[in-house]
Formats: structure tokens, sequence, C-alpha cells
């Protein structure tokens, strides 16, 4: 008999969740509509891996209790099914119910596929892959809020990798790995609200996290509330975030390393703070305004500023402690915790 690893404690921390989540363990075999077989997981997958990823809690903004949500739970409610294509990813991302959608090896999509309400899509493993598209998170129609996406590397987009917009609200993103694409690797923007991205790797790209539409957009004003946490943003020209109009956001304990054009861009009047990270190599750091866009408010502290320029400040930021608890780690650790930590294949 093969050994089934423990599920470690943070595999148990939502253990209701999982509990209903893992009654319902489906793997697709057959094409879209035709219906799902009930099948044993594959060798590679067992019960503690499929837990581990379906039971995880929020911290940052996507943790917070708001908008009729207490945090983001993404698709635990629901049955969990194993893709293998774009069809069946398309088809159960889509669905308008609850789905744990586990992400098997690597998949060829084309444009944007449309991710709605109440989904966690997870990469089983450290080979998930979704390449050529990416996903959207909500439409005008049908919104993307309480969803969870982790584990997953997202390559050559043709678009965004992943874009969150149209309202949604309660995103995580985690432990993923973004390279490579044609516009933004993760961009929130259009009225979108309590998103956490944290533990990602962004490398070989320019624009990294775009946040706010544009300078014309004010109804983006209140909301567009985000916390980034312990990313890695490895030699990527611009975009740590860019932020238009949004207030608070919580940027901390990030590793920026040999960023060509900046690190953090406040602009449009954003509130922005800035705190605990370690520059390296970054000639500007953190800027209030930038291109056409008028200054934002910018708070930095407890920053590490190796061989790196002197960042800019203005004004005052709401407290993110206002809204959730957190603890700040000392940011000499960041350029050794981080890199360790970030990107697929490292959850357990």
């Amino acid at each position: 008999m093969s050994e089934v690893r423990p599920i470690t404690r943070r595999g148990l921390l939502m253990g209701t969740a999982a509990t209903t989540a893992s009654a319902a363990l489906l793997t697709v075999g057959v094409a879209p509509g035709a219906g799902a077989s009930i099948a044993s997981a594959p060798a590679a997958d067992t019960t503690a891996d499929r837990l581990a990823l379906a039971a995880p809690r929020a911290d940052g903004f996507a943790g917070v209790s708001a908008l009729g949500l207490t945090g983001t739970t993404g698709g635990a409610a629901g049955p969990t099914v194993t893709v293998t294509n774009g069809a069946q990813l398309a088809d159960y991302v889509g669905r308008n119910s609850p789905y744990t959608v586990l992400v098997s090896g690597r998949i060829d999509i084309d444009g944007m596929i449309t991710v709605v309400a109440d989904k966690s899509v997870l990469g089983v493993g450290s080979t998930a892959e979704i390449t050529g598209g990416g996903l959207q998170l909500g439409s005008t129609t049908r919104p993307g809020n309480n969803v969870i996406i982790r584990n997953i590397r997202f390559t050559h987009a043709s678009d965004d990798s992943v874009s969150v917009t149209n309202r949604a609200h309660h995103v995580w993103i985690d432990h993923c790995d973004f390279s490579q694409g044609y516009d933004g690797l993760l961009d929130i923007k259009r009225e979108s609200d309590y998103v956490t991205v944290s533990w990602n790797h962004f490398h070989d790209h320019s624009k990294t996290c775009l946040l706010g539409h544009n300078d014309n957009y004010t109804a983006d004003r209140g909301k567009l509330r985000v916390t980034y946490h312990h990313n890695f943003f490895d030699g990527t020209d611009q975009r740590h975030p860019r932020v238009r109009f949004a207030e608070p956001v919580h940027v901390y304990n990030n590793y920026y390393r040999d960023n060509r054009l900046y690190g953090v861009a406040s602009t449009e009047d954003a509130g922005v703070l800035v705190e605990g990270n370690y520059f390296e190599n970054v000639g500007h750091p953190i800027y209030s305004g930038y291109d056409n866009s008028g200054p934002g408010r910018v708070v930095e502290r407890n920053n590490l500023y190796v061989n790196s320029g002197a960042p800019q400040t203005l004004g005052t930021v709401i407290e993110p402690r206002t809204f959730y608890a957190y603890t700040l780690d000392a940011p000499s650790t960041v350029p050794t915790t981080v890199p360790a930590g970030v990107g697929v294949g490292r959850i357990a």
C-alpha cells in the first residue's frame, strides 16, 4: 500500500470545508457534457495533497469579512474535479455552483477563460501549468467573487495571465508562477475589492501587477483594497504594483530584485503602505505619481534598500490593521525566505 503523507496543520485550518470538498472527489475523464465518471485519484495525487490544496485560509484583504462573505473560501462547498484540457477547465470554472477544480499537467488554452463565483482553481503537484491564454475573474454579467487560484504556473498568455475585474471581490492568488505574458501578469481593476496576492514568483516580463483600470476610471475610488505579501518580483521591469485610486493597498515583505524601471508606484490619489520589503538593485523603489498619472499618497516604513535609490513618499494612508491583523517578518530575512517559499510545488 502506498504511503499517504499526513495532512499538515495548514491543511487542517478549514477542516469542515475540506471534509465537504473531499466527500465528492471526481476525476474528469470525459468531454464536458458527457458526464464525469467516479474514479480513484491519480497515483501522484494523494488524498492528503488534495486536502492541503482545498483547505487553505486566505489572509490579508481576502480574509476580511465584508460584502456578505466571511473571507474567501472558493469552491469548498462543492465537489472536486480534476481537469486535463482547456475545454474541461472552461466548463467547470464557468458553472453556476461551487467547484474545486484541480489542474493536472499542462493545459494549452486560447484567449481568456472566465472564472465565475465560488471556485478554487488549484494546481496538482509541481507541474500544473496554464499556457497560451489566461483566466479572467468575472464578466459584466457573471461575477467572479470568492475565487481562489493556487499552485499554477502561467506562461505565454495572449493577453493578461490573470485579470481580476468587473467588481470581483474576495479573491486569493497564492503560490503561483507568472512569466512571459503579453500584457499584464496579474491585473486587478474595474471596482474589484478584497484581494490578496501572496507567495507568487513574477519573472521574465515587464508589466507585472496593475491595480486600477486607467486615470479616468474614477469608479475604482474606494475599492481595490489589495494585500501583496511575500511575492518575488524577480527582474521584472515595473508595476509591483502600479496603483490608481485604491486605498488602502498593503505591500509588505516582498522581495524586489533588479527591477529596471521601478518597484511600487502610487498614483491618482491612491493610498499605499509599503513596509518590511527588501529592495535590491532597484533605482526607483517607490514613486508617487508616474508617467502621465498624478501623484498618489504613499507611506514607507521598515524597508531595506540595498544598492537602490531613495523612495518617494507623500501624505498619509489608512492603516491596514484597521481591517486585519498581520505579523511582519524582519525585512533582512526576505531575500532568503521569499525565494525559498514562492511559486508552485511549495504547498504542503
